[in-house]
């Protein structure tokens, strides 16, 4: 294994392959044809979304190695008493890749921009993993566009996720410098270098859409988007680290952490930023709440924001943090 590695990395740096992404989707999405697909140019390029409902605007980020997919089960329930719109992050599934930019502070700038050329200037944000990261730098630079914020199994970078170098090796690798991991990994590697993902830190392994997410995947230019996301590590401590003592999260956040994974202690590191935090356990779920346990998302989302004419089928006790 270490001599296949040197042998790799004293090869010439091969450009990549023609991209394998295809035009973005149009029309209605497949998953539910109440919802459709559309594209918004931004600063850098365009940004993907999925729309549907009717109400105020409630924004879903997904986390890496994810798009908007991950969010499709939790979608029609929430579009009852909301105009839900998920987005494909800059660099990932079918949005455009950006030639720089992957900070968070960047990209949060850049969702926005694509919000308010949708015709909202007030948003929720419900967020996941790296997506999380994005919705907190939303919230902190534009507090007073941002009502509500739920993240969910994310640590932040300056406060926590540094912390998890040491426990795991995937931070380092993937924050490499390119072109590394772009090397390291390439299409034939995608299905079982993701699945160490879906398979290792997910309760329920055989919830997660990963066919979907290796297809975009299969994309090198979307692995290496994602991989910049985690070079921008360090850029996201500093600024996540700049006068935070005057940019306190002041609207309720709901942060959310899977029973077999992070747990109680995504509430303990937004409590850090936030003055106002709901800490939220989900049963039965690992890493990919949305996608492991939906019933419960869509349950304690609908409590946090508010949205009327539902009736729970997660028992009380499971939800009693979740109520605003």
């Amino acid at each position: 294994m270490v001599a296949a590695l040197a042998l790799v990395l004293l090869l010439p740096v091969p450009g990549f392959p023609a991209s394998s992404r295809s035009a973005s989707p149009q029309g209605p999405a497949a998953f539910d044809p109440s919802f459709t697909h559309g594209t918004v140019p931004v600063e850098g390029g365009t940004i993907h979304y999925v729309r549907g409902g009717d109400g105020p605007p409630l924004v879903l980020l997904h986390g890496w190695a994810e798009t908007w997919w991950e969010w499709r089960k939790v979608m029609p329930a929430l579009a009852e008493d909301r105009t839900v719109i998920a987005v494909d992050l800059p660099g990932l599934g079918d949005s455009s890749h950006p030639s720089g930019g992957y900070d968070k502070k960047t990209t949060a700038a850049r969702v926005r921009e694509a919000v308010h050329k949708l015709g909202f200037d007030k948003v929720e944000l419900l967020s996941h993993d790296i997506g999380a990261e994005v919705a907190y730098r939303y919230a902190r630079d534009f507090p007073g566009e941002v009502t509500r914020l739920a993240v969910t199994e994310t640590m932040l970078a300056g406060y926590g996720v540094e912390e998890s170098y040491s426990k795991t090796w995937h931070y380092r690798f993937l924050a490499s410098p390119a072109p590394f991991p772009e090397k390291i990994v390439d299409n034939a590697d995608v299905k079982p270098f993701f699945n160490y993902f879906y398979d290792g830190i997910a309760y329920h392994p055989e919830a997660i859409g990963r066919e979907e997410y290796f297809r975009k995947n299969a994309d090198p230019a979307d692995r290496s988007s994602g991989y910049d996301y985690y070079r921008a590590i360090p850029q996201d401590a500093e600024d996540n680290r700049s006068n935070i003592s005057a940019e306190r999260l002041a609207m309720p956040v709901m942060a959310i952490g899977g029973e077999y994974l992070f747990g109680e202690r995504v509430g303990q590191e937004f409590a850090r930023v936030a003055d106002d935090v709901r800490t939220v356990v989900a049963p039965d779920a690992g890493h990919y709440v949305p996608e492991e346990n939906p019933k419960f998302v869509v349950d304690c989302a609908r409590l946090f924001f508010k949205i009327t004419g539902h009736k729970p089928s997660t028992t009380s006790s499971q939800l009693e943090h979740c109520a605003p």
